[in-house]
């Protein structure tokens, strides 16, 4: 048969011969080996949390430094756009040749023309120099497309269609006054270009 407890031999000191020099008698303290066993494993299953709290832990703090470096290029990628808005904006106002004609008697064009195949490489404008230089922690030189979308009534205008109950002219057939409008859509850069880091895009219309 095999042991199941291992013994060993203590002293228990007895009252009655404290001042006697009787030597003491001895009791055996048994331990089992199957509460040994239990000690062990419950060990091993306290390691065995402590470590899953520490893989959480750092896959936690794995996650909140993706997440802050994804916001910080996003706002980076944002403002490039803006730039690219504003580039456009001015190129506009100096009377750039590179529209593309959506207008009456136009081609057809899409909400984003740069996902548009109809759209020609000359269309797209990549900003370059000037005030407009990307800062070192951007992606690269953001991009504009002008787009003419037509002839139209100017609301603005203080006769014809833009015309208040409080005008002198209410309700008279005034004079019918127009403006040219423009999509300006602008990206903080060429998706091929950047590989995987963020991209905005950012649409305004202006009235000529």
């Amino acid at each position: 048969m095999s042991r199941l407890s291992s013994c060993r031999d203590r002293e228990l000191p007895d009252p009655r011969l404290a001042h006697s020099r009787t030597p003491p008698r001895r009791s055996a303290v048994c331990t089992s080996a199957r509460e040994r066993g239990v000690a062990l494993v419950v060990a091993l299953i306290i390691l065995i949390l402590v470590t899953l709290i520490g893989l959480a832990a750092v896959r936690g703090t794995t996650s909140q430094q993706r997440m802050s470096a994804y916001f910080y290029d996003r706002s980076v990628a944002f403002q490039s756009a803006e730039a690219g808005l504003a580039a456009g904006a001015e190129a506009l106002a100096a009377g750039t040749t590179n529209i593309r004609n959506c207008g009456q008697g136009g081609e057809y064009c899409r909400s984003n023309p740069f996902s548009d195949p109809n759209l020609p490489t000359t269309a797209v404008v990549t900003v370059g120099g000037g005030s407009f230089t990307a800062a070192a922690n951007a992606t690269g030189q953001p991009q504009f497309v002008i787009e003419l979308m037509g002839s139209y009534a100017d609301p603005d205008s203080s006769t014809g269609f833009g015309q208040s109950a409080n005008a002198a002219q209410y309700g008279a057939q005034g004079v019918s006054v127009t403006a040219l409008y423009y999509r300006i859509t602008a990206r903080s850069g060429d998706p091929a270009l950047i590989g995987d880091r963020a991209v905005v895009m950012l649409q305004a219309m202006y009235k000529q």
